[in-house]
């Protein structure tokens, strides 16, 4: 990885840290561990993970950039499909997983315009550094709307309203598999000896784990990744929500274009300053690890807590439903210098060569039957 930026001693000192602490892990284990748990230590060790520790994530000096850090108007146009919601359940909005608090903040701008504030906005958010970030966006943008927003350490026992997740199952730890005949081999993670370094070796998987693959039909001598974890989180949201809708947006296919026969090496991806590369063991705890979202496992899941699958399509289709050009012409193109980064957020949202293709919206409830604004053309139900 010699054309990735080198950290900063600092940073360097933390990333050792992290180092000895999976190390410890895994010869406590025996000398492996599936690489869920790895990825799971290396994203959310208490004060050392990358989403537990202080360094900057999200924006320009951070490692990626999320859609609501692109401007307002990912979250202004969202808000109309959440206002529209919450019309017709009542009930508060849950965000999980609220980053630096932009998508926060632009929701609660555009609910207040539309006249649609929930006496409460919850956020559910583990990393103390990106509370504390959320917070301070909040109280710089909406100061007067601070007291509505209250933070929590999990998911509500029950809730009734709309529940947001953007850019949050992508980073769920996934379950590694690779086929060999009509073997099923998990993929874990091993310590080199002597070296601070970890490789991949692999044994051959859990009942649980080799029973989800064998659904999937695999080709022999793939490999993939399950998101299990995801799909236990999905159904627990389905599961708290009496009355509702749950919103996902998140890069990644159905399963038919998830386990296509030409992608046999997975869909692993790392972030590290606004470079991605394939090398999960690369600085742990210093860069983000992602895997593509299987959106019919996602929806099998809340089906299956009992809630319905109310839409699902891409990004770009699901703004331009709620009004993303009406949200734009509120500035007139003639103020280039407002209308001039507008326009290129727009565009980065919408083009499929950008997020707009790439990037899905799932929805599902309870107790809600109007038809959802962000789905009334472009639905792909019928594909998952």
């Amino acid at each position: 990885m010699s054309d990735l930026p080198r950290p900063s001693p600092e940073a360097a000192a933390h990333g050792a840290r992290v180092v000895a602490h999976i190390h410890a892990e895994i010869e406590r284990a025996g000398g492996w561990i599936p690489f869920a748990r790895y990825m799971e230590l290396a994203l959310y060790a208490p004060a050392l993970g990358y989403y537990m520790a202080g360094a900057r994530k999200l924006g320009a000096d951070g490692d990626f950039v999320t859609a609501p850090e692109l401007a307002p108007l990912f979250g202004h146009t969202l808000a109309r499909q959440v206002a529209q919601a919450l019309e017709a359940a009542g009930g508060e909005v849950l965000e999980i997983g609220a980053g630096s608090g932009a998508l926060a903040a632009s929701l609660l701008e555009e609910l207040e315009r539309l006249e649609r504030l929930p006496a409460n906005y919850l956020i559910v958010e583990l990393s103390p550094e990106l509370r504390a970030r959320s917070r301070d966006t909040l109280a710089a943008r909406v100061p007067h709307l601070l007291e509505r927003v209250a933070w929590l350490n999990g998911l509500p026992p029950a809730f009734t309203g709309v529940v947001v997740g953007n850019e949050v199952l992508d980073a769920m730890p996934v379950n590694v598999v690779r086929t060999r005949g009509d073997a099923i081999d998990e993929a874990g993670v091993a310590a080199a000896r002597g070296a601070a370094t970890f490789g991949w070796a692999h044994r051959p998987a859990t009942a649980a784990t080799a029973e989800a693959a064998r659904t999937l039909a695999l080709p022999n001598a793939y490999t993939t990744e399950i998101g299990l974890v995801a799909r236990a989180f999905v159904s627990s949201v389905a599961s708290m929500l009496e009355r509702g809708i749950a919103l996902f947006v998140d890069y990644g296919f159905p399963r038919a274009e998830y386990y296509h026969p030409q992608r046999r090496s997975g869909t692993l991806m790392c972030h590290y300053r606004h470079r991605a590369h394939g090398d999960p063991f690369y600085l742990p705890g210093l860069q983000d690890i992602t895997a593509h979202v299987d959106f019919t496992a996602v929806a099998e899941a809340a089906h299956g807590a009992g809630a319905d699958v109310l839409g699902y399509t891409t990004q770009a289709q699901f703004l331009i439903n709620c009004g993303l050009t009406e949200v734009m012409g509120r500035v007139a193109p003639e103020d280039t210098r407002r209308y001039a980064p507008l326009a290129g957020a727009a565009n980065k949202l919408t083009s499929p060569a950008e997020m707009g293709e790439l990037f899905k919206v799932l929805a599902f409830g309870r107790g809600v039957n109007a038809p959802l604004a962000g789905f009334h053309a472009g639905d792909r139900r019928h594909m998952l």
